[in-house]
């Protein structure tokens, strides 16, 4: 199975914890968002999750959770614009982010 993060929010930016508890917990449920009685329980361990994918703006906050996510294959899209502090407060200076 592939684990993609960012399509709604991204995780690694704002719920790096939240997401390192769910790994260590084993699963995660994730309500259907056209139908939100429906609940589906996925499991994450490493047998099956293949690969998890990270969109995001701010890695950084999933730095302290890199020995978590050691065993799972994964990729890092990391998105880079050109606004400023005004326009993405919460986001890194571009400089910090190509580093």
């Amino acid at each position: 199975m592939i684990l993609q993060t960012g399509l709604r929010t991204d995780i690694p930016a704002f719920y790096s914890r939240w997401f390192a508890n769910r790994l260590q917990a084993g699963f995660v449920c994730v309500r259907n968002p056209y139908n939100p009685v429906s609940v589906t329980r996925y499991t994450l361990s490493p047998d099956a999750v293949d690969l998890i994918g990270f969109c995001t703006k701010n890695p950084a906050p999933m730095f302290p959770y890199m020995d978590l996510i050691a065993p799972y294959g994964q990729y890092w899209f990391v998105t880079i614009t050109p606004y400023g502090k005004d326009i993405e407060p919460n986001v890194p200076e571009k400089e910090y982010a190509v580093t």
